[in-house]
C-alpha cells in the first residue's frame, strides 16, 4: 500500500518527468558543411534512427508528423544512403529541438530523390509544435529486409521519463492488482477449464486517467480474461501506460489493438490500427487476413474492415485456393461478391468458386443464403460458351432453377443484342452491377509487363501462351531492336459480348519509369512509375474502364489503379504490401463497357 509520502513522491516524479525531458550535450562534434535541402537524423545514439531535420536558409529545422507515413520515411532513409525505412516514430522527443519547424503536411510518392522534392506547405508554414516532430528508423542491413521483418516502435512519451518504466518494473509502492487469466486448453478434474494466471501490480495514480480500469477508492484489484495468445503481451501494454512506449510486431498487433480498445487508450489504438495495412499481406495462407476481418467486424472498425475486404477482393483467386477459403464467413464472401474490383480469371471462375464454397458448407448454409450469394454472380459477364453449359455443369442449378434461368436469359440477351435494343426492356438497367465487369485476368483481356526484363537497346514483346492461369502465367518474349522500355502488345475483341467476338482491337502497354520514357511516346507524365495502355483505334460507342494491377513477384496484388485517358499513376510506397528489392510486376486489364 502506498503511504502518503510515497504517493506524494510518485506524483512529484510524474510532474517532473512531464515538465522536462532528458538533456544531452554534444559540444565537440563538428558538423559537415550543410547544403540547402539536406536531411539528418538527430537526438539518438543510433545513426540510423532519430528525429528528421532538414536544412533550409542556413538553419536546421524539424518536420511535423502530419500526413507522415512510410513513403516519406523511405525518401529520407534513401537520401541518407540507407537501404530503406524500417518504421516511423511518432511522438518521441529525442532531445530538445532548437530550430524552427520547416515542413508540414508533406506528401511524398516514395520515389523522390530528396525530401524537399515532395509536396508540402510553404517553408515554415505550420500549426504544429515540437511535440509533433517526426522521427524514422532506417534499415541498416540487406535491401531484402522488409516491413514484415521489423518491429514497430510506437512512442508517444513526449517527455515522460524512463524512470516510470522502472517504477512499473520493480513494483515498489504498487496499490492496484490486475489478475490476467487465459485458458490453457486443458480441463481440470472438476470439469472446469484450466486457467493460466498472471499477476500485475500497478499504481492507481498511473491508471486513473483511464476510467475503464475502474480505479477508485474502494477497489484495489480487477480480473481480466484474455486469450492465451494475448496474455504474454498484457504486461507490455500496462507498461506502455507508464512510459507511452511499446514495441509491436505484426503478430502481436491484434492483441495490442484489442487491449488499447478495451481500456480506451486511444492513441495506442490509432497507432496500431495504422500498422494493420502492413499485417494484411503478411500471411500467404490468408488466415491472418480473415482473422483481422473478423476482429474488425466484431469491434465495428469500418475502416479496417474495408481495407481487409479490398485486399481480399484484389487477391480473390489466391484466396479461393488457400486453406482459409473454407473458413470464410458467409458475410465476408457476400461482401467480396458485390465488388467490381474483385480480381478473378473470369466470371465463370467466380461462379465455380462460390459453388465450391457452398458445397463445402452444405447443410450449414440455408437456401436463402445460397440464393443471396448466387444473386451477386454477374451472369452477363460469363463467357458465352460457358453459359450454355451451366444447366448441366452447375451443381446448384437444380436448387435455384428459377433464379438461374432468369439470370441466364438476361446474359444471353446481353451477348446477342446491342444496348440500344436492351434499353427497351423495362427490366433492363445498364447501371446494374450485373453488366459491370470485374477485373478479369484471363486471355485475351489482360497482359503482364515486367520492368525488370529489359536491355538498353531492346524492346521486349510478351506473347502469352494459351494457358489459363493467374499466379504464374508463362510468357515468352520476342526482342526487337528499339530504344524503349519493355512493352506488351496484345489483341482483344472490341467488347466482351458475343456479337463483337470477331471485331478485334490491338493494345500496347508499357511501364514508364522516367520522363524520357514518356517523351518517346509524345506524353507528359507527372509522376513515376506510370502505366500506359493505348489501343490502335478508339471506338466511339464503347467506354473502356481499364485497370493496372501492381503485384509483388506475381504473388500478391498490392495495388489497383484506373487509367485516365491512357495513363495510370502508380504509388509504389503507398501499396498494401512492400516488396523486397521492389520486385513488382504489372498486369494491365482491358474492361469494356457501353457508353
Amino acid at each position: 500500500m502506498l503511504t502518503h509520502r510515497s504517493l506524494h513522491s510518485l506524483r512529484l516524479l510524474l510532474l517532473l518527468c512531464v515538465a522536462a525531458g532528458a538533456m544531452k550535450f554534444n559540444m565537440f562534434k563538428k558538423s559537415p558543411r550543410s547544403r540547402e535541402g539536406d536531411v539528418r537524423l538527430s537526438g539518438s545514439v543510433d545513426n540510423s534512427e532519430g528525429r528528421v531535420e532538414v536544412y533550409h536558409d542556413g538553419q536546421w529545422g524539424t518536420v511535423c508528423d502530419d500526413n507522415w507515413d512510410m513513403a516519406e520515411a523511405q525518401v529520407v532513409c534513401r537520401q541518407l544512403s540507407f537501404p530503406g525505412a524500417k518504421s516511423v516514430i511518432i511522438g518521441r522527443q529525442y532531445t530538445q529541438a532548437p530550430g524552427p519547424i520547416w515542413l508540414d503536411d508533406i506528401n511524398c510518392k516514395g520515389t523522390e530523390k530528396n525530401l524537399v522534392a515532395c509536396e508540402f506547405k510553404s517553408w515554415g508554414e505550420t500549426d504544429c509544435s515540437h511535440k509533433e516532430d517526426v522521427g524514422v528508423v532506417c534499415q541498416t542491413g540487406s535491401t531484402n529486409e522488409t516491413i514484415a521483418d521489423s518491429t514497430h516502435s510506437l512512442d508517444n512519451s513526449i517527455s515522460l521519463s524512463d524512470d516510470l518504466g522502472q517504477i512499473f518494473d520493480n513494483g515498489n509502492g504498487c496499490d492496484f492488482l490486475i489478475l490476467v487469466r487465459s485458458p490453457t486448453g486443458n480441463i481440470q478434474e472438476n470439469g472446469t477449464a484450466e486457467m493460466a494466471e498472471t499477476n500485475i501490480c500497478a499504481h492507481k495514480v498511473i491508471l486513473s486517467p483511464f476510467p475503464l480500469f475502474n480505479v477508485s477508492e474502494g477497489i484495489s484489484n480487477i480480473t481480466m480474461d484474455v486469450s492465451s495468445s494475448c496474455q504474454p503481451l498484457f504486461p507490455s501494454f500496462i507498461r506502455y501506460i507508464y512510459t507511452r512506449k511499446i514495441n509491436v510486431t505484426l503478430s502481436s498487433a491484434i492483441c495490442v489493438h484489442w487491449m488499447a480498445s478495451t481500456f480506451g487508450v486511444k492513441q495506442l489504438m490509432e497507432d496500431v490500427g495504422r500498422l494493420f495495412s502492413k499485417v494484411v499481406p503478411d500471411d500467404g495462407v490468408f488466415h491472418s487476413q480473415v482473422s483481422i476481418y473478423n476482429y474488425a467486424d466484431k469491434t465495428n472498425d469500418l475502416i479496417l474492415k474495408e481495407n481487409c475486404i479490398q485486399f481480399l477482393a484484389w487477391n480473390y483467386q489466391n484466396l479461393t485456393m488457400s486453406p482459409a477459403w473454407t473458413s470464410l464467413p458467409v458475410e465476408l464472401l457476400g461482401a467480396l461478391l458485390t465488388r467490381s474490383d474483385l480480381v478473378a480469371r473470369d466470371e465463370y471462375f467466380v461462379l465455380q468458386s462460390v459453388e465450391r464454397w457452398i458445397t463445402e458448407h452444405k447443410g450449414s448454409v440455408s437456401l436463402e443464403n445460397q440464393a443471396e450469394l448466387l444473386s451477386h454472380i454477374r451472369f452477363p459477364m460469363i463467357p458465352a460458351e460457358k453459359l450454355y453449359e451451366l444447366e448441366t455443369n452447375s451443381s446448384l442449378y437444380s436448387s435455384h432453377k428459377t433464379m438461374c434461368r432468369e439470370k441466364m436469359l438476361s446474359a444471353l440477351q446481353f451477348n446477342v443484342l446491342l444496348f440500344s435494343k436492351l434499353v427497351t426492356n423495362p427490366k433492363f438497367s445498364k447501371d446494374s452491377a450485373d453488366y459491370q465487369p470485374r477485373i478479369y485476368t484471363s486471355e485475351p483481356w489482360s497482359a503482364v509487363v515486367d520492368p525488370s526484363i529489359k536491355t538498353p537497346a531492346h524492346r521486349v514483346h510478351f506473347t502469352p501462351h494459351r494457358r489459363h492461369g493467374y499466379r504464374n502465367d508463362p510468357y515468352f518474349y520476342n526482342p526487337t531492336v528499339a530504344p524503349y522500355t519493355p512493352s506488351v502488345s496484345f489483341r482483344t475483341p472490341l467488347h466482351s459480348s458475343l456479337i463483337f467476338k470477331s471485331n478485334m482491337i490491338n493494345w500496347e502497354a508499357n511501364i514508364f519509369e522516367s520522363e524520357s520514357d514518356c517523351s518517346r511516346k509524345g506524353l507528359r507524365c507527372d509522376s513515376f512509375p506510370v502505366a500506359w495502355l493505348s489501343p490502335n483505334q478508339n471506338p466511339s460507342d464503347i467506354l473502356y474502364r481499364n485497370r493496372v494491377m501492381m503485384m509483388c513477384k506475381g504473388k500478391y496484388v498490392c495495388q489497383v489503379q484506373g487509367f485516365k485517358s491512357s495513363l495510370a499513376p502508380i504509388t509504389v510506397n503507398g501499396t498494401a504490401c512492400l516488396c523486397p528489392n521492389d520486385q513488382y510486376t504489372y498486369r494491365v486489364v482491358v474492361r469494356p463497357e457501353y457508353v
